[in-house]
């Protein structure tokens, strides 16, 4: 295999686990999982008094914001029925720290997948399509390891030890946000809709997907059509 071979290979292997990474966060960003995730029977209700419907009004609007191009209004003119704020201060804030992220990834998915189809393009052409599959093997072997680290990284902190998945969530935060910036009260409206619950599903879910994609990419694609193993 030519130093250029090498290169395209070990490319499409990086390129490959931001690409799936990117498909399991647009995935759990969207309505749909919502309505799945809070009617799920054993999700816990609010103390302080949201039906589920409201929690799935509110959310919604939470991660259309995330997505969409508009500023922190979006959120900041939503109110109660009696005219106070849905969201105070601190979690508006935390909010726009979140967008930050997740448009940054998205921006990041976007890019990998463009790289990845003109590799694809170029190595089509130039018939090293066996260069490509090499590679994406590889990063679908790697987002299989991560994803069963996480899922098992969740799992035990669910039928285990709740503070496993509590400490991966705050080194996880830590990764992206200042302080304690994520941290709020149980009666704030953050926490009303995203318990703890909802994110320890959010990474499953996530890593469902991953574990899928890299299992497919590396099963799909075992007929490498040849010998590619001197990299």
């Amino acid at each position: 295999m030519s130093k250029l071979d090498r290169v395209c290979s070990w490319l499409v292997a990086l390129l490959v686990p931001l690409a799936v990474i990117g498909l399991a966060l647009r995935a759990v960003l969207v309505p749909p999982y919502l309505q799945i995730e809070y009617r799920m029977p054993y999700f816990p209700r609010d103390d302080y008094g949201f039906s589920t419907q409201d929690r799935i009004h509110w959310a919604t609007f939470a991660s259309r914001y995330l997505v969409n191009s508009s500023n922190i209004s979006f959120l900041g003119d939503l109110t109660f029925a009696d005219g106070a704020p849905l969201f105070n201060g601190r979690e508006l804030s935390h909010m726009q720290d979140v967008k930050r992220v997740v448009q940054h990834a998205l921006l990041a998915w976007y890019a990998a997948l463009a790289l990845l189809a003109g590799v694809w393009v170029w190595s089509w052409r130039t018939r090293r399509l066996a260069v490509v599959r090499l590679g994406a093997r590889r990063g679908g072997w790697f987002i299989v390891g991560l994803a069963l680290a996480i899922g098992s990284i969740v799992v035990v902190g669910v039928a285990m030890n709740p503070d496993v998945f509590w400490q991966f969530f705050a080194a996880f935060h830590g990764l992206f946000f200042k302080g304690d910036s994520w941290l709020f009260a149980y009666s704030d409206t953050l926490i009303r809709l995203f318990p703890i619950r909802f994110w320890q599903d959010t990474f499953l879910a996530a890593g469902l997907i991953v574990l899928i994609g890299g299992l497919g990419l590396e099963l799909g694609l075992r007929q490498d059509g040849g010998t590619m193993h001197d990299v």
